[in-house]
This record gives structure tokens, C-alpha cells and sequence, in this order.
């Protein structure tokens, strides 16, 4: 077998629960953990911690950003104990988070660019919007689902974000999602259900964020990327800093294609797979797209314990 690559994958909004800063690390977070919770409360003004908590988390604003500090204070964590990533992809917000570890932004700029991108989306769209995941039908079926709603009312519904071929999800109003869940049930779909998303991301109505944020971007300096960065647009490694920029900029407004972002890293080498906190589900998905391929969720987990899984699934192959 040939050597092996690890990739760092980074989750999007949707991945939090209450207290999963809290819970990071596991019952002795490792001092990486600490140190970068105090950094990011620093450079926010405020204490990082109290913006996991179940009422806070109602805000795009803490959501995008605990996520964000998440990924980093992991990655920081799995560096010290010898687990650096030679590829990363991060799904929506979570590029962010994979941009640093790359080496393309600074955490600091990154913590004031994802507050800027989340405040923009709040302030395009700040009631009645959100997410909905579809389960069970491919593109092409839910954009005649998606058509048949426009043709029959005005709708704001869009392909958002593709995880897999058949876990597809549509961004919209909250009256136009109610009508996508009932149609794709209807024609088959196993399962549909809204997301803890409450803005419409990775379409149209985002376009006036977007162009905001492209705005505040042009300043905040961005690095030629230390290892591989897989962007969420085109899901292609990108290894200029201006297409990094543009890649952060506006992946609120285009689709996600989340699968064929896996696909790219496994086209490239990677063949071990670490997903960063909160949550398993890019883990469960990876499995899906790439059966066997060994891949560990770090969630809550201790930093001491993935690491050695990581390393023993490494130099197993390296033998």
C-alpha cells in the first residue's frame, strides 16, 4: 500500500449543538484547546465560551463563528500531538476553518471575516428563511421538484448544498421549503427535514451578502496555501491566494458540491480522513462516497485518543 495522506475536513452550520465548545476535547481539554479559546476571545471582545450555549446559538453570528473556532483549536490540538493534515476541505463556513489550517488566513482575520460574513447573511435574510434536507433523490430530480413549485407559485427555493448524490439540500423561504418537503416526499423522497439553519444559504438570495462580503475581503491578506485546499465552489484545489479569497467570498451564494469535494481529496491522495468538531456527519458521509477509506469524527472525543487512531491508521500503511 502507498504512503498515506490525511485530510482535514471542516463542518458547516448545522453541526453545532449546545455546549459543544465546552465539550471539546473531552473532559481535559488539551491546553491548545484553551489557548486558542482565549485568542478568539480576544480578537472578538468577548468570551468565546458563552457563545455555545443553546440561546446564543440562535444567532448565525455565534453559529459561524464557534464553528470556525472549533476547527481550529482541534487542528491546533492534533499538531501538537504530531497529526498535521496535507489536504482540507471545509463545507460552507467551515472553509474558513479549513483556510487557516491550510495557511491562507490568519485565525485573527478569519474571526473578523466569518463575523462580517454571518452578520451580512443575517441582514439580507433576517426572518423566514432557512434550510431543508432531502434524502433520497439525486440533482436532477429535485430541480423538477424545485421547477414544478416555481411553475405552480412564486417560490424562493434553490439547490443549496449536494453532501451525496441522493442527500441534497434546498435552500428557501420557509413557505417555499414546506412545499419542497411535501412534493419530494411525494415522489419518493425517504426522508426531508429543516436544518438548524436560519438563512438561506448558498443561492441567489444571498447575492447582496455576498457582494458585501467580497467588499470587506479585498483588504484582509490571504496566503499561498501551505498544503491542499479544495474549494467549495468548484470543489478543486486551489492553490492561488486570490482563489482562495473568492472561494471564501462567495460560497454563500453558489452551491456547495460537497461529494465532489471528497472525491477531489481522494483523487489527490488522501486516503485518511479526520473531521474536525462538532459532529460525525461529513464522517458518515465520507463513508458513503468512499467506502472503507478510514476516517475518525473528532467531536468530543480526546485529542490523546484520535491522534493515535490517525497515527496508527498512518503508519499502517506506511509499513
Amino acid at each position: 500500500m502507498g504512503a498515506r495522506m490525511i485530510a482535514f475536513l471542516f463542518p458547516g452550520q448545522g453541526a453545532q449543538t449546545p455546549g459543544f465548545l465546552h465539550r471539546l476535547g473531552g473532559d481535559t481539554p488539551h491546553p491548545a484547546i484553551a489557548r486558542t479559546f482565549d485568542e478568539a476571545s480576544d480578537v472578538l471582545g468577548e468570551n468565546v465560551l458563552a457563545l455555545d450555549t443553546a440561546d446564543a446559538l440562535a444567532s448565525t453570528v455565534a453559529v459561524q463563528i464557534t464553528l470556525v473556532v472549533a476547527g481550529v483549536a482541534a487542528t491546533r490540538a492534533l499538531a501538537q500531538e504530531g497529526i498535521e493534515p496535507e489536504a482540507v476541505a471545509g463545507l460552507s463556513v467551515g472553509a474558513y476553518g479549513a483556510a487557516v489550517a491550510s495557511g491562507a488566513i490568519a485565525f485573527h482575520d478569519a474571526l473578523k471575516l466569518v463575523r462580517l460574513r454571518a452578520t451580512f447573511m443575517e441582514e439580507a435574510r433576517p426572518h423566514g428563511y432557512g434550510m431543508l434536507a432531502v434524502l433520497g433523490l439525486n440533482e436532477r430530480e429535485i430541480a423538477r421538484v424545485l421547477d414544478d413549485i416555481k411553475a405552480d407559485i412564486k417560490a424562493d427555493a434553490y439547490i443549496g448544498n449536494l453532501n451525496a448524490p441522493r442527500q441534497i439540500v434546498v435552500s428557501g423561504s420557509d413557505a417555499a421549503l414546506a412545499q419542497v418537503r411535501d412534493l419530494a416526499l411525494s415522489r419518493g423522497a425517504r426522508k426531508a427535514e429543516r436544518l438548524a439553519v436560519s438563512v438561506p444559504s448558498h443561492c441567489v438570495l444571498l447575492e447582496d451578502a455576498a457582494t458585501r462580503l467580497i467588499d470587506a475581503a479585498r483588504d484582509v491578506p490571504i496566503e499561498t496555501p501551505r498544503i491542499a485546499y479544495v474549494g467549495n465552489r468548484g470543489a478543486r484545489v486551489l492553490r492561488r491566494a486570490d482563489a482562495i479569497r473568492e472561494d471564501l467570498a462567495t460560497n454563500l451564494r453558489y452551491p456547495v458540491r460537497w461529494h465532489d469535494s471528497t472525491i477531489a481529496l481522494s483523487e489527490l491522495g488522501a486516503n485518511v480522513f479526520v473531521e474536525m468538531p462538532p459532529g460525525q456527519t461529513l464522517t458518515s458521509l465520507l463513508a458513503d462516497a468512499l467506502p472503507g477509506t478510514p476516517a475518525y469524527a473528532m467531536d468530543a472525543s480526546p485529542i490523546g485518543a484520535i491522534a493515535a487512531r490517525v497515527r496508527i491508521a498512518r503508519d499502517r500503511a506506511n509499513d
